[in-house]
């Protein structure tokens, strides 16, 4: 009498038969099942389902709630505020893209021929504009003035050519890599293997830059939880505490 089925459940939660099904590929729901194959839920099954209708509302990833429903060890305040944080920064997304719409609204409105092409170009130069000004008002936060001038004089020396769109194209897909494979062994041969790749990408600038101007850009980055809901940084959180942990490593083991 507590049990249900499949049709009955995704009346309940509003939840689709194909995204149950899917759920339970997953392994995040495991219905009882009939010798003809039929799917009932029983009284545990549904509480795992509302769990995850409501997990899933505040925006964790399945990976996330897999792990917590598992009672796995989970650092739940850390997973909070991170989900925070991408909830900010879609927020701030939606904002910009808003601002962007109204600005070419009031140019339809004043009669301004604009076509689809027009109004591509203008997203992306708001959009370029805009992001140029989120990094100028972030980095002056943490970095001086005399270091933003070093960096100024030093990037004479990147060497010629250098793509700076297709080089954050690069970092981001670095990034999601490395947050794909997480969590990692920081001494692991993968762990370290990802180091050297994240080194290597950074060389244009750790062949120009002092100690004292890393230390700045360090500091950028150790201060990502701050910001992260303004700019969207080319990799999160714990991408970049990853990067400390297996450089530390790599140094102990060299010691």
């Amino acid at each position: 009498m507590d049990a249900f089925d499949i049709s009955e459940v995704a009346r309940r939660t509003g939840l689709t038969s194909r995204a149950l099904r899917f759920y339970e590929a997953r392994g995040l729901i495991r219905p009882l099942r009939t010798e003809g194959g039929r799917r009932w839920f029983g009284p545990g099954e549904m509480a795992r389902l509302n769990a995850i209708v409501a997990l899933k509302r505040a925006g964790f990833a399945l990976s996330a709630i897999a792990r917590m429903l598992e009672g796995k060890s989970v650092d739940l305040a850390r997973l909070v505020e991170a989900q925070l944080a991408e909830i900010e920064a879609r927020a701030a997304e939606v904002a910009q893209a808003r601002t962007l719409l109204l600005s070419v609204q009031s140019r339809i409105d004043r009669g301004e021929p604009i076509d689809v092409a027009t109004l591509c170009s203008l997203i992306k130069q708001g959009n370029a504009t805009m992001e140029a000004e989120n990094w100028q008002r972030i980095t002056d936060r943490y970095i001086t003035p005399e270091e933003k001038a070093r960096w100024a004089d030093r990037m004479d020396e990147v060497p010629p050519g250098f793509d700076q769109a297709e080089y954050s194209r690069k970092w981001a897909e670095l990034g999601e890599r490395i947050e794909r494979a997480l969590p990692l062994d920081p001494a692991s041969k993968q762990a370290q293997a990802f180091l050297d790749e994240w080194k290597a990408l950074l060389k244009p600038f750790t062949d120009v830059a002092t100690p004292e101007m890393m230390a700045g850009a360090n500091r950028l980055y150790d201060n990502m939880g701050e910001w992260q809901h303004e700019q969207k940084p080319p990799f999160s959180m714990e991408v970049w505490e990853f990067v400390k942990a297996a450089g530390a490593a790599r140094g102990q083991a060299a010691a």
